[in-house]
C-alpha cells in the first residue's frame, strides 16, 4: 500500500474513533449524571448498566487509538503493511478494511 493512502487512512480512522469516543464519554457524564439523580432502584440498576457498557466501549475505543499509534509508528519505520508477528505483507484489502492490521488474515484468523 502506498505511503499517503495508508497515512490518509489512519488518519481518518483516528478522526472517526476519536468522534466516538467524544460521543462515549458525553454519555458517560450523562449515565454517571443520572445515576445520582435516580429515586428508584430500577432506574439506579439501568445507569450504572448504561454505565457499564459506556466503560467497555470508550476502553475498546482507547485500544483501537493505541493500535493506530502503532501504526502509524510502523508507518515511519518503514514496516507498516507487514505483520507484527511474521513480516509477511498484509493484504491491502485487508489494511484498507483495517488501516491498523498487524497480522496477516491467516494470522488473525489463527489467533481466534
Amino acid at each position: 500500500m502506498e505511503r499517503d493512502r495508508a497515512r490518509k487512512l489512519l488518519r481518518e480512522e483516528r478522526e472517526r474513533v476519536v468522534g466516538l469516543l467524544g460521543d462515549t464519554e458525553e454519555a458517560q457524564r450523562l449515565d454517571h449524571a443520572a445515576e445520582d439523580e435516580t429515586g428508584d432502584e430500577g432506574d439506579a440498576a439501568q445507569a450504572l448498566e448504561a454505565e457499564g457498557t459506556d466503560d467497555a466501549f470508550a476502553a475498546d475505543l482507547r485500544a483501537r487509538l493505541a493500535a493506530l499509534d502503532r501504526a502509524e509508528e510502523r508507518l515511519d519505520q518503514g514496516v507498516y503493511g507487514r505483520s507484527v508477528r511474521s513480516g509477511r505483507p498484509i493484504a491491502d484489502e485487508r489494511l484498507e478494511a483495517d488501516p491498523a492490521a498487524e497480522l496477516t488474515l491467516d494470522e488473525a484468523e489463527a489467533a481466534g
